[in-house]
């Protein structure tokens, strides 16, 4: 057995694992920090709580692993925020000597209303990406480009022979679309659901 930073490392499986759980939590990690912090007042205590949430979760991932295998389990976010919830409340308990802190109830209800929050915001993402999917590859690369360092409008203009303000025009066309395509998309997904 050799140590790999915090993580013994057994096998190569081990190690695969290590990292399937990194990634894991590194893509979801801004996720479970707005829950937190949605839970405690001015964000104090925000580092502590992430800190023990991850070292839980850590200990905790080979349960997740299995219960996912069994299809109990398939939302990483929303596993590692009930965690999260579990570590506020225990922040909270362990301070509320010292001040002020949210009854029980409020941080439970709170908690649920987060939860409701993400669920909505990865179907809202989820409808993005697969109206995205729908576009073509030239109308998806204009409607990105404003959010990409390495691309512009204006490179883009340059490379079609168009003048730019055309495609600003085209743009805003493609944002009215997207929008639309979304809207349907969450209903249909209402009415499916």
């Amino acid at each position: 057995m050799h140590r790999k930073g915090i993580f013994a490392v057994n096998t190569e499986s081990e190690l695969v694992r290590n990292q399937r759980f990194i990634g894991m939590l590194a893509r979801t990690e801004h996720i479970v920090r707005r829950f937190a912090r949605g839970l405690l007042p001015g964000g104090e205590g925000l580092d502590d709580v992430m800190q023990e949430t991850a070292l839980e979760a850590w200990n905790q991932f080979e349960k997740f692993e299995e219960n996912k295998a069994r299809g109990s389990h398939d939302d990483f976010a929303c596993w590692v925020c009930v965690i999260a919830r579990y570590k506020v409340m225990s922040y909270q308990r362990d301070r509320s000597r010292d001040r002020m802190v949210f009854r029980g109830e409020l941080l439970a209800e709170l908690a649920d209303l987060a939860m409701d929050d993400i669920h909505n915001r990865e179907a809202e993402l989820c409808a993005v990406e697969n109206c995205l999917e729908k576009m073509g590859e030239h109308s998806r690369r204009l409607l990105l480009s404003v959010h990409r360092c390495e691309d512009s409008v204006a490179k883009i203009a340059a490379e079609t022979q168009r003048k730019p303000r055309r495609l600003y025009y085209q743009m805003n066309s493609l944002r009215t679309a997207l929008l639309d395509c979304v809207k349907t998309q969450l209903s249909q997904d209402l009415v499916d659901g």
